[in-house]
Parts: C-alpha cells; structure tokens; sequence
C-alpha cells in the first residue's frame, strides 16, 4: 500500500492523514475530515479539489467538530455524505455508544439529558468526554446530523421549506435557516436550487405514498452485497419482508417500526459505492433514524481495508478474504425484533407476525404487517423463553439499542430461561452490532481481533461453519 494503512481504527498520525488527502485516498472518507485554514472550508480525504498546503490544514474525527469550528462544508466532495467511522462499531465505552445513540435520533427526540440517562453518567459527563474524544458534543454532532438529513430533503424532494425544517428535527425554522447557512453558506432556498440539473429546469418533486424519499445509502471500499442479500433471502419473514429478482440485481424490501410512526424501505443489491434505496415514511420525522438503522443492517460503516489487512494476514483466512473482499457481517434494523426472532426461527416468526403484529394502512404489495412490539408479545404469550424474552425487553432489564453496555446485555440474554450460548452470539453480534463474537465451540484465535465476527462471516461463507 505504499506508505501503508493505520493497523488499527483510530490509530492515524498527522503524516498519514496528509498524506491521504494529497493522494485522494477514499479509504479514509468518514474516518477523518480535513479543513483548510486558508479558505474556511472543510471536506473529505478524497475531495477532488488542488491538495492545500500542509501548514494550512487542520484535522477533525467528526464533521461536526469541524463545523463547530466555524468550517463550512465543501461543495464538491460534499462531506456530511460519507459513510460514518467505523470507530463507533468497535469501541465499546461511553464515547462509542453515544456515538451510535445520537446517530439514531436520541438527542433530537429526548434531548442531552435523555441520552445522559442512557448512558448513565450524567449530561456534564457525556459533554466532557465527547468533546475530549470527537471535538463536539452532543448538541453539535445532532446539529450536523439534522443538516445533512435538511440536506437530503431539500436535494430529493419537493416539500415546502417549513416542512423540512420540522422533519429534519429543527425546533424552530429561524434555526434550521441558521444552521443551513452556517454549514453550507447557501440558504436552504439556494442549497435546493444547487441540485437542479445543468442546463435545464429542475422538476418539482414530492414525498408520496407511490414516490418515496429516494437515498444512496453510501459505504467504503468493496461491498460482497450478494452474501448480505443471500442471507436477508434465508431469514425474510412473510409479511414484514420480502426479497425479489434474480442475484445480482435483487430488491430487499421490508417494513421498519420508528418512533413517530412506520416505514417501508426498498434497498436495491447492486453496489456502485453506494446502496440505492427508496424511503416510504408515515412522519418525515423518521427519516434520521431510519436512515441509521438501513446502515446498520447493511453494515455501512464498516472499514473493510482494517478488517481484510487484519484477517488476510492469517494463512487460514488470506484465501478466503481475497476471494470475498469487503464481506460484511450484517446487522440489525430492529434489534429487539432480530432477538426474538433468533430465539424463535424463522416459522415461528411467521406465525407470530400473522397473530399479532401491527397492519400497514396501506399495506404494499407483500407487506402488511410490522413486526409485534415484545410488550404485545409479552402480554399475548408470557409463558416460556419467548414470554422471558420479551418480558425483559419491554421492562428494560434488558437492553439491545444502539446504546446498550453489549457486556451487560449478553448477561441479561444467558439469564434468560431457554435462551443459550449460541443464540446470545447472534443477537450480540446481530442486534448489538458487534464485530468482535464468537459463537460456542467455534475455535478462532485472538490475532483475528476485534474482527472475529467478520472472520466467522468468511468461515460460514466457505462452507466451514454451519
């Protein structure tokens, strides 16, 4: 690789990030930001733009850092689009899973004090150490989360610019007209002309029923989209999913439960750097959130150059990840749905869909239903480990959101009647998204760490795990 590749996430010098920037190295979107003293403006590793002067550039871990800091986004390599750190996959501490919790929308919907109280440290805690780690703190990072999310809205449809402010998460539209200008300096009225194609008129759009918010879900290096869609095509339960076309060009499509309301998502298996998918949300309000949640699914964030330089290292796993490179360890769009339905299988599931999750108002084409909440569940059957299960999701003993202590949850799984080893494996690796399990009698060493997930993925993917 030449002046070669940080071994581990999180770990990269001054001289290395230069160096990314003035040879354009894509690898690095997402893992880092660079602002240019000169021009006040900030932008991605790969940014086509003339390479600044080394003695004019600063760096930042977070878009938001670097927008707190008075730079503006560039308008060529438009950074708030990259994929997120995979940093926030890995890490496992405080820092880590506030970073997965504002990504899912929780300062928007309960504000600092709501995600303090996740955590369990108090609000001036959480402030302190996301500002010592990532530059920001947590009114920032949702302030550049709601304006990307404007952004897209602004770019993809044709709603009125008050709508958008609302439903990107703005209190107010005095503010969201702020923080556009701030960010982007356009207006918001400006940001949407941007997108209008050159030369022509741009055609007034609008979120549909029949029209959706269309999005490209982005992600780094390689992508083996047909292992992740192989397997949603094994799991896809009647009703809340389903999965059509021939391999290599096959739609995934399934119903989402969101705070303020339901959604239908279409994700397209062709990968050109990106997903393509198209979101049918009740309340625009969602969007954030289910955006985050699609890319957990997926495994967007992943950093594929760290786990194959990390697992192809090892002559039992170098075949195998240079036959299936970028191969991603999926994850979960509902994580207390993934548990129980790991608990279950996959008839099962069915069955309890058909029984007692929540009809669509318009249901479309094979989705009709979205998956029971576990409090519905617990009610209608509170006997047995199906009963145990969803009794202590509904109750909070235990925890599987983008925020939860995955040590403690996998504590709270085996303490479960009926729930065993293996099942706590997939739901941790699944539900909690994270890359480092192991399952039960399955022999890896430790030099595959913190990729063991992934290196489970290119066993099974061989044929050697079952």
């Amino acid at each position: 690789m030449g002046w070669g590749r940080r071994r581990l996430v999180g770990v990269i010098d001054a001289e290395t990030r230069y160096e990314a920037v003035r040879s354009r190295d894509a690898r690095f979107d997402g893992e880092f930001f660079f602002a240019v003293e000169t021009t006040g403006i900030y932008c991605r590793p790969s940014c086509p733009a003339v390479t600044p002067k080394r003695q004019n550039v600063r760096y930042y871990t977070t878009a938001a850092a670097a927008q707190s800091s008075g730079f503006r986004a560039c308008r060529r390599c438009r950074p708030d689009a990259v994929p997120g750190s995979a940093e926030w996959n890995v890490r496992a501490d405080v820092v880590g899973r506030a970073m997965r919790l504002i990504g899912d929308g929780v300062v928007d919907r309960e504000g600092v004090g709501g995600l303090a109280v996740r955590l369990g440290y108090s609000a001036r805690q959480v402030q302190r150490q996301l500002t010592a780690e990532v530059g920001a703190g947590p009114v920032a990072l949702a302030r550049a989360q709601r304006a990307h999310t404007a952004r897209v809205l602004l770019q993809t449809t044709g709603l009125p610019i008050t709508e958008i402010a609302f439903a990107a998460g703005f209190a107010s539209v005095r503010q969201f007209n702020d923080t556009i200008r701030a960010v982007y300096a356009s207006t918001p009225s400006e940001l949407r002309a941007a997108a209008a194609p050159r030369g022509g008129t741009r055609t007034r759009r609008t979120v549909t029923p029949t029209a959706g918010i269309p999005l490209r879900l982005a992600h780094r290096g390689p992508y083996q989209s047909a292992a992740v869609f192989d397997l949603l095509a094994h799991e896809a339960v009647p009703g809340v999913e389903d999965i059509d076309g021939t391999p290599g060009r096959r739609t995934y499509r399934r119903t989402l439960r969101l705070p303020y309301g339901t959604g239908i998502v279409a994700v397209d298996e062709r990968s050109r750097g990106w997903l393509d998918a198209r979101l049918h949300l009740t309340d625009l309000r969602d969007l954030t959130t289910a955006v985050q949640r699609l890319r957990r699914l997926f495994d967007l964030d992943a950093d594929p150059y760290a786990v194959d330089e990390r697992l192809g290292a090892d002559p039992r796993l170098a075949p195998l990840v240079a036959a299936r490179p970028g191969l991603r360890s999926p994850g979960a769009a509902d994580p207390d749905e993934l548990a129980v339905r790991a608990l279950v299988g996959r008839a099962e599931a069915e069955r309890l869909v058909r029984r007692y999750g929540k009809a669509l108002d318009a249901p479309s084409g094979t989705l009709t239903h979205v998956f029971p909440e576990p409090a519905v569940l617990a009610e209608a059957e509170p006997d047995g480990p199906l009963g145990a299960l969803t009794t202590a999701l509904a109750d909070g003993t235990l925890r599987l959101d983008a925020g939860a202590e995955r040590d403690e949850a996998q504590e709270a799984l085996l303490a479960l009647p009926g729930l065993d080893g293996t099942t706590a494996a997939e739901i941790r690796t699944r539900a909690l998204g994270d890359p480092d399990v192991v399952p039960p009698g399955v022999n890896v060493p430790d030099a595959w760490r913190p990729w063991r997930s992934y290196a489970v993925q290119h066993l099974r993917a061989a044929g050697e795990l079952g």
